[in-house]
């Protein structure tokens, strides 16, 4: 085995004494940390490798957190007029999980970089921390690569914000198939709309 199947085994088995200290001493430097911070390496190369990212020109890593918990509707004062069914405002729970929200917080201060993966590094008991890889579009290094020029093409702006990411993709369902996964394809809103609108043939 390599030395990343190694490291592999070790973040693996995330109880054992080496890593909960480990992963405590890093989510008090991550807590210290701003919100959104560029670093200059992976803090899981093997992870990072699998999911894409090489150590070249052309690749950058972010390391992004994220509020965990249900978030609160913002009314003024609480107050929300309407059904009794609205009323809600603590407990809201979003669909999309926190691994995309990441990434979307990354997309929109990195335009010029395209969101290629993602992973989880650490979590306390108020954040998730995410490493996010980004890849620039328009370096050379990466536009005469042919594993990985298709991120150059313009259909792949801002993937994250369209939920075609890995965590984009779990998040819709669309790690499922067959029987169980009728209605997620394309998306839940085109399956809807394919299956309650009334199509009739010009000639019949």
């Amino acid at each position: 085995m390599g030395a990343h199947s190694y490291i592999n085994e070790i973040w693996r088995k995330k109880q054992s004494d080496i890593m909960s200290f480990l992963l405590q001493i890093r989510a008090w430097e991550y807590r210290h940390s701003p919100a959104i911070n560029r670093i200059n390496r992976p803090s899981r190369p093997e992870k990072a490798r699998r999911l894409g990212y090489k150590s070249k020109q052309g690749y950058v890593i972010y390391r992004a957190r994220v509020r965990r918990g249900s978030k609160k509707k913002q009314v003024p004062k609480g107050i929300t007029s309407g059904k009794p069914k609205r009323h809600g405002v603590n407990k809201m729970k979003l669909n999309k999980n926190k691994q995309s929200i990441a990434e979307e917080k990354i997309g929109k201060i990195c335009g010029n970089l395209r969101v290629l993966n993602s992973y989880w590094i650490n979590q306390d008991s108020i954040f998730k921390y995410f490493e996010i890889i980004l890849v620039d579009p328009n370096h050379k290094t990466i536009r005469r690569n042919f594993r990985i020029n298709w991120i150059c093409s313009p259909i792949s702006k801002h993937r994250e914000l369209r939920g075609i990411t890995s965590a984009g993709r779990k998040g819709r369902g669309l790690r499922r198939k067959g029987h169980k996964a009728n209605n997620l394809r394309p998306s839940v809103r085109s399956s809807w709309r394919r299956n309650n609108s009334l199509q009739l043939k010009r000639y019949r």
